[in-house]
């Protein structure tokens, strides 16, 4: 049943090549409807006319408790993992980890899966990954981090983390594509340039006389926004800027905001006011506490003050990410 009726998006189940995958939507302890944390985000890399067949990317955010079993609802295979990416170490947010790293083995998932976590809890993820006695065939490789910075790069774009303020340390991620060009298929006809030559053409920036920026228009890079457990604080917005999409905890509802400062949480009106301030396309609210039973009054306090693309999240939900901002010729991107 929908969360919350008018300007509230609930998503469906589209075949996207980028999309966020909700597998857990509780926060500390599960209820009989909602998991513990987890969320793949599927992003493939932005396809080109004449170009080679796009990389794709998978990233486990926050696998709580039961994760591998709700991959296993959501239709995901331990074989999309390619990132296991945690903001900190409570339980609610890496319980998941002994399950999902065992399956990579048992499924002989042949890529390397990278992991990222706080460093400060380099103990903890130890005990996770060998929590119990299993033939380990995957190729997991750990980074640790403790200070703010990118902490991946590559063709897909890059892997930015931020500190948030939690009673333990926690940093949030910020996935950023480049900046890229849009080709123009009518254009690139006209101009006599087809197949591998429309590569070779990106590649140079010139061809036969014809410059790149005459065959096609500036495609901005799409970013995306994993901000858990934290108070308010400048990693939040730092995060959040012009996020295409920005998933975010809502832990309390503003009655309760007091309870929500104590314990290192954000209510669903702070998020929201994040999202508004920041210039967020589709802002995913979740992590939600159980002493809620009412999910539609976070989409009524969210809407208080953010009138772009809300989800109220929902277990097994599969929420794309925002159609790219289409940028005329002649204009130049964001």
């Amino acid at each position: 049943m929908p969360f919350a009726q008018g300007r509230v998006r609930v998503a469906s189940r589209p075949v996207s090549a980028r999309e966020l995958v909700v597998l857990g939507t509780a926060s500390q302890a599960p209820t009989r409807t909602r998991n513990h944390n987890g969320y793949l985000l599927r992003w493939d890399a932005a396809s080109t006319v004449g170009s080679a067949r796009p990389a794709s990317a998978g990233l486990l955010f926050d696998p709580g408790e039961g994760t591998q079993r709700q991959m296993l609802f959501a239709g995901v295979a331990a074989s999309a993992v390619t990132r296991i990416c945690l903001t900190h170490m409570h339980g609610d947010h890496c319980l998941g980890v002994p399950g999902v790293v065992q399956r990579l083995s048992l499924d002989e998932v042949l890529h390397p899966v990278h992991a990222h976590f706080p460093a400060s809890g380099q103990e903890h993820f130890t005990r996770l990954r060998y929590a119990t006695s299993y033939r380990e065939r995957a190729d997991l490789r750990e980074h640790p981090h403790d200070r703010d910075g990118v902490v991946a790069r590559d063709e897909l774009g890059t892997l930015e983390v931020r500190r948030l303020e939690h009673p333990v340390e926690a940093f949030g991620y910020r996935l950023v594509e480049p900046d890229g060009r849009r080709m123009l298929p009518d254009a690139l006809v006209r101009a006599g340039i087809t197949g591998p030559r429309v590569r070779e053409l990106q590649t140079r920036g010139e061809l036969d006389g014809v410059r790149l920026e005459e065959v096609s228009v500036p495609r901005p890079g799409q970013v995306f926004a994993f901000v858990m457990d934290t108070r308010l604080c400048d990693g939040v917005y730092a995060l959040a800027e012009g996020a295409d999409m920005l998933v975010i905890e809502a832990t309390f509802l503003h009655e309760d905001a007091d309870l929500a400062h104590a314990f290192g949480h954000l209510t669903a009106r702070q998020a929201a006011a994040v999202a508004a301030e920041c210039g967020v396309r589709t802002l995913v609210l979740t992590h939600f506490s159980q002493r809620y039973t009412e999910p539609e009054r976070f989409a009524a306090e969210a809407r208080e003050v953010f009138d772009g693309e809300l989800v109220v999240a929902e277990d097994l939900m599969r929420i794309p990410v925002p159609p790219r901002i289409v940028v005329p010729a002649g204009r130049s991107g964001r």
